[in-house]
């Protein structure tokens, strides 16, 4: 599914240069140079978007964007925001919604930062990531998530990288394409875009479940063991 044309991705694609050199600057705990990255590196996104379309859902690049979220999140807000339920959550006096811009404007600082430089030690101790991200998602896309994983320096890089992508499936159908080694793995979800739970309820369920309950990367390994037995 195409979204822009070889000229328009040759002509964005040299913003790329001065966007990676932002990000160095920016390092893991930068403050004005992460600022300049951000607004550095967005423009290489919010060029992708004007060239395929204002209307296009960047969470899900099957739909059209409707509202400022580009979905319709009234009834969750309606939901999380009867008494019953904030008194059952203890934040009675909290009001809920769907995206702060407080909050967001509060952490523009730290969206270019290196926040991956602290998963390899994460990893070295044995506690277990899982990355996943649903095909149609643009602006948190399948491939820039799996080749950052891919390119994490850590003691099972190369096992990693090297294991094989094996079907992640749900009541006997293929739901994902997983790729698992020692405690990391990367899922990538079919038929989804940014919402995975709403997109694929059932295989996001699973998904939680078997990765909580250790059993998630169990086909990864059966696959491992077969191809170096044969």
């Amino acid at each position: 599914m195409g979204l822009i044309s070889k000229s328009d991705h040759d002509r964005i694609n040299k913003i790329l240069p001065v966007c990676e050199v932002a990000i160095n600057l920016c390092g893991t705990d930068g403050k004005i140079s992460c600022l300049a990255a951000y607004f550095v590196c967005n423009s290489i996104f919010s060029a992708v978007r004007a060239r395929a379309g204002a209307d296009i859902n960047h969470y899900d690049i099957r739909k059209k964007c409707v509202g400022a979220l580009c979905y319709d999140f009234s009834n969750m807000e309606k939901l999380l925001n009867m008494h019953s339920v904030k008194q059952a959550l203890g934040v009675e006096d909290i009001e809920f919604v769907s995206c702060s811009t407080t909050v967001y404007q509060a952490m523009l600082v730290d969206w270019m930062r290196n926040l991956e430089a602290g998963i390899p030690t994460l990893l070295e101790d044995g506690i277990k990531l899982l990355v996943y991200a649903g095909e149609y998602d643009l602006i948190c896309n399948w491939l820039g998530n799996s080749r950052w994983v891919q390119a994490m320096e850590w003691s099972g890089q190369k096992e990693f990288v090297a294991s094989p992508d094996v079907p992640f499936e749900v009541d006997s159908a293929e739901a994902g394409l997983l790729k698992s080694h020692g405690p990391l793995s990367f899922l990538k979800v079919h038929d989804a875009g940014h919402m995975v739970p709403m997109d694929q309820p059932k295989a996001a369920l699973e998904m939680l479940k078997r990765w909580i309950g250790g059993t998630l990367s169990q086909q990864t390994t059966e696959t491992e063991d077969l191809v170096a037995s044969i």
